[in-house]
């Protein structure tokens, strides 16, 4: 497995935080900050997607 480097936490108004982080083969990976062992993967695009729908507000509630 790849090495992953997780960006400073991103957090909202409240006491949720979560990281990205990418590895050496494009991959991207988002985790709850301080869980940095679970994660979902998915390519950075895709990700980076979904935080702007949910930056949108298209999908807050998945937060």
């Amino acid at each position: 497995m790849s090495h992953i480097r997780w960006e400073e936490p991103l957090c909202g108004d409240s006491s949720n935080c979560f990281r990205i982080g990418t590895d050496s083969a494009g991959n991207a990976y988002i985790a709850v900050s301080g869980t940095e062992d679970h994660y979902i993967t998915d390519t950075h695009d895709a990700l980076r997607a979904l935080i702007r729908d949910i930056k949108a507000g298209k999908a807050d509630h998945l937060l």
